[in-house]
């Protein structure tokens, strides 16, 4: 490729920038949807590549351990081996030689004051302290975490093992003298432990270089791009037309009936299965209903609207056959990280699915709506079913597509529910405060140790979660219910089969029966799709060698890839 074309091809897809060389640089797509407004890795939002694990959140900061969602193990980063020493303590023994990118050696000290971090300002990660006591050092390469005597939840420990990113005490702790939280930091020049530093970033693209003196060579292996680059797309639709040119690698984006580019266009894409339903199923995006809205507050409206939504077109059309029909369990009916805890029976009686006239039956016989002259219901009190705004944000198109079928859906049986897609940032603050009829959002997405449990968690457990207005980072409509808070503390104290499978039966049928969401779909944790023409050897089902995601132990795709000979 000419430099003329490569610099044609980065002012297309990437915003206007120096041009890199093409087969030393991988595109990725889908994990950036705004201009980047700093690298903090204790932030939510899209702060790409430190948002999360899962979002190549391993690229400049590494946590102790990676999630393996093919083998449901947890695979060696910064530690090299987890040994529980008895009942609630936990040995992690780092590796030898670890240090960040300025040559500073990582200690268990930068281990210890991470973990303190997350417990003194009100972080995503701060509720791993509901299960531990202490965090202390044993020895110079051994740090020891105690559970809480009376919350011992090892599976939710070995989850933010995975996913709380250490961070180095010689800077952070300069840099939390001058605000009142952490989450004020925007880390503009992030010094990590990881493979790779930050090279540039602009409203049109961020980009990072690999950091040669990275200590993980001879561990993990030297990654074969010497540049990632994330152009920020407005739509998936941007997206989608850049894998199939060529101008994306690898992308974590939505793509409707993507086998159409292969088998009509020819084009050289692949994902994790050739066939149906080409992803791994690990999620469900969900519509959080807020509680506290006039006629929402109403379960049988909320169980109305539950029966109105068309399930199937959504996975027909929104999911393009991706996802089995929605069932209305919080726990995903197939894979093998929770299928054993479906339950069949009580999906019958006690949830629902697609059937209009049902929702009509509640609305006027159970509720004593009447239906007014514009179509929509209104209680016998005088409130008038909507308009509610059902939101998510702009550019999603499948979630787009799966608000708007909810949207005709409801208005078909008589409530009025409406779309909006703003931003992503506004959005995400719409969400965490709160201020939203509708949201559709996923519900600790992914796998983890800490599943089903943790996506209970995230909805019914409102301990800890701050009031409507301020930002929450889960139950962000703010359920509470006692019942279901015990039952999770009951869960956290057990690893027995039998009583799990027992308390997430019983925790299912309160959700099922108070409906502070709606699942919608499933989704795999991350949508994984490439274009081999100009690197190839990425994974699938016939060369497992990593699981399909762009984070945790996906990492290694990046020390697996080659680059196309030309």
């Amino acid at each position: 490729m000419t430099v003329l074309a490569l610099a044609a091809l980065l002012v297309a897809g990437c915003g206007r920038a120096q041009p890199l060389p093409r087969n030393e640089t991988v595109y990725k797509a889908g994990m950036q949807w705004g201009p980047v407004s700093g690298f903090n890795p204790f932030m939510s939002g899209d702060r790409w590549p430190v948002t999360q694990p899962a979002n190549d959140g391993h690229l400049i900061y590494e946590p102790l351990f990676a999630y393996n969602l093919l083998s449901g193990e947890l695979d060696p980063v910064l530690a090299r081996r987890l040994e529980w020493v008895d009942d609630r303590t936990a040995h992690v023994t780092l590796f030898d030689g670890t240090r960040w990118q300025d040559g500073q050696p990582l200690t268990v000290g930068d281990v210890v004051y991470t973990y303190d971090l997350v417990k003194r300002y009100d972080t995503p990660h701060a509720a791993v302290w509901n299960y531990l006591e202490r965090v202390t050092a044993v020895d110079d390469r051994t740090v020891a975490f105690t559970l809480d005597a009376a919350r011992p939840h090892r599976a939710m420990v070995l989850h933010e093992l995975t996913m709380v990113r250490i961070v180095p005490q010689h800077v952070w702790e300069i840099l939390e003298r001058d605000v009142d939280s952490i989450l004020e930091i925007e880390n503009r020049n992030p010094v990590g432990s990881g493979p790779y530093t930050l090279l540039r970033h602009s409203p049109e693209q961020v980009a990072v270089e690999r950091f040669d003196d990275y200590w993980g060579r001879e561990v993990h292996g030297v990654p074969a791009p010497r540049f990632i680059v994330h152009p920020i797309f407005r739509s998936n639709d941007a997206g989608n037309l850049a894998l199939e040119r060529n101008q994306v690698d690898w992308s974590q984006q939505f793509v409707p009936e993507i086998w159409r580019m292969w088998e009509d266009r020819g084009a050289p894409v692949g994902t994790w299965f050739s066939e149906a339903p080409y992803f791994l199923p690990a999620t469900i995006p969900s519509l959080f209903i807020n509680l506290q809205r006039d006629g929402l507050r109403e379960p049988l409206v909320r169980r109305a609207l539950a029966y109105a939504i068309d399930y199937p077109r959504i996975a027909e059309t929104a999911m393009s056959r991706y996802s089995p029909v929605a069932r209305s369990s919080m726990i995903i009916p197939v894979g093998v990280a929770e299928q054993r805890f479906f339950n069949e029976e009580d999906v019958a009686e006690h949830g629902w699915r697609y059937d209009p006239e049902e929702a009509v039956r509640i609305l006027e016989e159970e509720l004593g709506a009447t239906r007014g002259s514009d179509g929509i219901y209104v209680l016998p009190d005088g409130t008038r079913l909507g308009p509610w705004i059902a939101h998510c944000p702009f550019g999603w198109t499948d979630w787009m597509t799966a608000l708007e079928i909810v949207s005709e859906s409801a208005r078909a049986v008589g409530i009025d529910v409406r779309t909006e897609f703003p931003e992503a940032p506004v959005s995400h603050d719409r969400r965490y405060t709160g201020n939203f009829d509708l949201t559709l959002w996923m519900p600790e997405g992914g796998q983890s140790p800490a599943h089903p449990w943790i996506r209970f968690h995230h909805v019914m457990d409102n301990r800890g979660v701050a009031e409507m207005g301020d930002i929450a980072f889960r139950n962000w409509n703010r359920y509470q219910n006692d019942e279901a808070e015990a039952l999770l503390d009951a869960a956290a104290l057990t690893e027995d089969e039998a009583e799990l499978a027992a308390i997430y039966r019983r925790l299912d049928r309160i959700f099922m029966r108070d409906i502070p969401m709606i699942g919608l779909m499933y989704r795999p944790w991350q949508f994984y799709s490439f274009n081999e023409t100009y690197w190839t050897n990425f994974p699938t089902e016939d060369n497992p060698y990593a699981p399909p995601m762009h984070g945790h132990t996906g990492m290694q795709i990046y020390v697996n890839l080659k680059p196309v000979e030309r």
